[in-house]
Parts: C-alpha cells; sequence; structure tokens
C-alpha cells in the first residue's frame, strides 16, 4: 500500500469512527464528508459510501456545480401548463346590423420556469424565463408557425418574465428593483396577471392591534424614450401610490381595501403612446389602419383612482369570498374629448370614465386566494381541493389603461361589459385542471371597442365577445 492510500485510509478509518462512536448530527457529518471531499481526500465513491453508512443521502459534488458564497438559498419554481381555448368575436356594420366574425379555435402550451432564494445581509433575488415575448401572455399556440414543416419552433420563443433583486432590512420596509412579480394589490379589471412591471417598488407595513396596515409605492418604467432631452428625464413612468388595510374582524374572518392612485410621467415618442388615444375602428368595423383617427394605446388624459376590495369568511369547513373592484379616471372627460377630436366623432362621449368589478369566490379552505392567486390562478395546489369564483365587470371607454388590461377577460377591450366564471380542481398535489368562461357585450354602441390584442387583432368595436379555456397545469 502506497503512503497516500495508507493515510486516505486512515483518514476514512478515523472519520468512520469518530461519526460512529459520537452519533454526529447529521448535518455536520455530511458538511464534514463534504470538505474532504471539496479538498481531494475522498473520492465521491467514497464519500458516498460513509453518508450512506451513516444515514446520509446528500452528497454536494465539487467537481459540479458550485454556488457563490454570496447565495443563502436557491429554489427551482414554475410551471407547464396546457390549454384549449376557443374565443370569437363579432362587429356589427351597416344598416342589416350583419358584421365580421371571427373565430380562434387553438391548443397551446406554456412553460415558466424560474429561481428565486435569500442573500446574504437581508437580500433577496429571483430569476424566470418563459414562453413567448408578448407581455401579457406566456402562450405558445401549437402549429401556428410560419414554416410549412409540423412542429416547426420559429415562432416560438424564450423571455425573461422575472429578474429583480430585492432588499428587506426589516419587517416593516423592503425595496425591490427589476421586472417584478407584481407588487400591487390589484386586480385583471386594470393589470392583466401576466405582466410583470419595470422597475423599482418600496413597500412599508405594520400592524395595530387587529388592523394589518400596509403602503405600496411603485415607479415603473413604460417606456425609455431615446434620445432623452436633458433633466428631469422624459422617458414614460407609470407612478403607482397604494395605501391599504386588512382588518383581522374574527378567526378565519377578514377584510381588505387599497386604493391605488396612478399617473404617468412623460408623454412617450413611439407606438402611439404620444398620439390621443381614440379608440376607434375604421369604417369597416377592423382596426387595420395605423392613422392618429384610430390609435388605440395612447396614454393621454390618465389620472386613475382604483380601489379593490375583499371579504373573506368561512360557511362550514369552506372558505368563501366576496370582492371588487372600482376605477375612476379623474381626466375621462378630456380623454373623451380628444378622442371625439382625433377621430372626428359628431360628439364627446363624456362620463364614460369608470370601470367596476364585483364577484364572489368559494372553495375549500386552507389556500390562499385572492384577485389573481389561487386554484383557478395555479398559484397553489392540493389534492382534491376545488375553487369556483365568478364576477360581472365593466370597463368603460376612457376609463382605463387598455394597454394594461386583462388580454383574456375581456379581449383587453374598454367599452365592454360582460361575466367571467371559473372552476378548478386540484388532481394532485401538483396538477389542477381548470375550466374558464368569459362572456361580453359592447357598452355604447357609438363607440369602439378600445385596445389592441394579437388574439383578435382585426375587430373593432366588438359586438359580442366569446371565451372558453381548459387547462391542465403542472406545478412545481
Amino acid at each position: 500500500m502506497t503512503k497516500q492510500r495508507l493515510n486516505k485510509a486512515l483518514v476514512v478509518g478515523a472519520l468512520a469512527s469518530a461519526m460512529f462512536a459520537t452519533k454526529a448530527q447529521p448535518q455536520s457529518a455530511d458538511a464534514l464528508i463534504n470538505k474532504l471531499l471539496e479538498k481531494g481526500v475522498l473520492t465521491e465513491k467514497e464519500a458516498q459510501e460513509l453518508k450512506t453508512e451513516s444515514g446520509q443521502t446528500n452528497l454536494v459534488s465539487a467537481s459540479k456545480w458550485k454556488l457563490s458564497d454570496s447565495i443563502k438559498s436557491i429554489g427551482l419554481f414554475g410551471d407547464a401548463r396546457f390549454r384549449y381555448e376557443n374565443r370569437g368575436a363579432e362587429n356589427a356594420t351597416g344598416s342589416g346590423g350583419t358584421g365580421t366574425s371571427y373565430n380562434r379555435e387553438r391548443f397551446r402550451y406554456a412553460l415558466r420556469l424560474g429561481l428565486k432564494g435569500d442573500l446574504f445581509d437581508n437580500f433577496y433575488y429571483g430569476l424566470r424565463v418563459e414562453t413567448s415575448t408578448n407581455p401579457r401572455s406566456p402562450w405558445v399556440t401549437m402549429g401556428d408557425d410560419t414554416a410549412s414543416t409540423p412542429s416547426a419552433k420559429n415562432s416560438d420563443g424564450i423571455g425573461i418574465g422575472q429578474i429583480y433583486v430585492g432588499w428587506k432590512p426589516t419587517d416593516w420596509f423592503e425595496i425591490t428593483v427589476g421586472r417584478m412579480p407584481m407588487p400591487l394589490y390589484t386586480t385583471p379589471m386594470l393589470w392583466d396577471s401576466d405582466i410583470n412591471p419595470e422597475g423599482a417598488v418600496e413597500k412599508f407595513k405594520f400592524s395595530v392591534a387587529n388592523v394589518d396596515l400596509f403602503a405600496t409605492f411603485g415607479q415603473f418604467m413604460y417606456q425609455d424614450t431615446n434620445p432623452d432631452h436633458g433633466l428631469p428625464s422624459s422617458d414614460t413612468f407609470l407612478m403607482a401610490w397604494q395605501v391599504g388595510a386588512k382588518v383581522n374582524l374574527a378567526e378565519d374572518m377578514s377584510f381588505k381595501i387599497a386604493p391605488v392612485l396612478y399617473n404617468y410621467t412623460g408623454v412617450g415618442a413611439s407606438g402611439g403612446l404620444n398620439v390621443p388615444f381614440s379608440g376607434q375602428g375604421d369604417t369597416n368595423g377592423l382596426n387595420t389602419s395605423p392613422g392618429n383617427k384610430f390609435n388605440q394605446s395612447g396614454i393621454n388624459d390618465l389620472l386613475v383612482l382604483e380601489t379593490p376590495v375583499e371579504f373573506n369568511f368561512k360557511i362550514g369547513s369552506y372558505n368563501a369570498r366576496f370582492f371588487g373592484d372600482f376605477a375612476y379616471n379623474f381626466e375621462g372627460d378630456k380623454r373623451a374629448q380628444a378622442a371625439a377630436s382625433a377621430a372626428s366623432l359628431p360628439q364627446a362621449y363624456t362620463g364614460e370614465n369608470k370601470a367596476y368589478q364585483t364577484g364572489f369566490g368559494f372553495g375549500n379552505f386552507g389556500p390562499v386566494y385572492g384577485p389573481t392567486s389561487g386554484l383557478v390562478y395555479g398559484s397553489t395546489s392540493k389534492k382534491n381541493t376545488w375553487e369556483a369564483r365568478a364576477y360581472y365587470q365593466r370597463v368603460e371607454q376612457y376609463a382605463a389603461d387598455v394597454n394594461l388590461l386583462d388580454s383574456d377577460f375581456f379581449e383587453g377591450r374598454g367599452n365592454l361589459q360582460g361575466v367571467y366564471a371559473a372552476f378548478a380542481y386540484s388532481i394532485t398535489d401538483a396538477i389542477i385542471g381548470t375550466f374558464r368562461y368569459g362572456y361580453a357585450q359592447r357598452i355604447n354602441d357609438n363607440l369602439g371597442t378600445g385596445g389592441n390584442n394579437p388574439d383578435l387583432p382585426v375587430l373593432n368595436p366588438i359586438r359580442n365577445y366569446h371565451i372558453i379555456q381548459l387547462d391542465l397545469t403542472y406545478r412545481f
């Protein structure tokens, strides 16, 4: 036996004797074996044999993946989803009331894959990639590639959905920068749940008796204007100012309310943001004209106050929830007047500056429910649990920023009202089956249905709209 082998045998023997004689704690034994592995004293096979003999199974190989010393913890998260969808709409043109119908039936998939965890000194981080580069949807349609060969991939892609760093030095304050999960308490009435805003956000919270108070201030980059023209910057920002409270009324009963004011800085330089919003379709009831007369994305005259609320309570062993949202654009009449001038409307339709939602949810007690959380949104799952929710929603033409509206319910458009219903069942601890349905109609027949969405890009105004979705979600 060579001297090197003899030394190694002595080390391994001494290590094994010490471990079994002192009944070393699993964590300390594990750390000791890994350190000897890193130093080259042990081979991976020898280290694994020692761990197996001592009841340890977590072998960290220094030769495979090293983490930075700055990373305190790391976790994998995300989901894979598969969907059947049928959405369609029709508009009415001409004296006979007949118009164009558009129906789209498709099979889709979406993948969201991320890492998140804690850094040292009270910092945390997150990174998530997802299919599709559409900011309001991670979904990819099967078979819609421009190439004629089966299973082509040229219209598919991967985008950065989230990338952020945060700092939480105390229990009552934290700040986050980057592209982040939605930090506001809000609903899909004004914000598509797939949007991850970019910029910075500051959060404050503290409790007084049975009341949890919180405040969230967001500075979200809307468009980087190039070139900038001095200070203050001409870049477009969406500013959010939210204060709220959750009142714990009794055991398993609470009320939550959180008004938030939105205002914009800068006017944008491209994509139609710096042109007055019109919302009108062209003379054929379509959205094909690019001119100012038919602008669908302008952010002029928007000063919106949104007030989401919810009341949670128990019915027997089940969780019940009344929820709603109300929004009012203080500059809605100016937005209507600018639209009438741009589109040469016979009059400005003022008073179309409100949006509201009211609904009810019901399901198993235990999972966390919210405007964009619960089984219906795939944020939680537990075998044999279920959730149902339904709401009525109305968004008037000049009430909101149409670039942020939910692209499914109802097609990311203003001047629509209708109903939404969903049911979700957790088949296993990680797999959820979900059914969703939505139906909407135009509110003011004298106006278009402002907004634009690549799912049904051409119809304006939409007279009737429907959507059916069947999802299978695997969470990890």
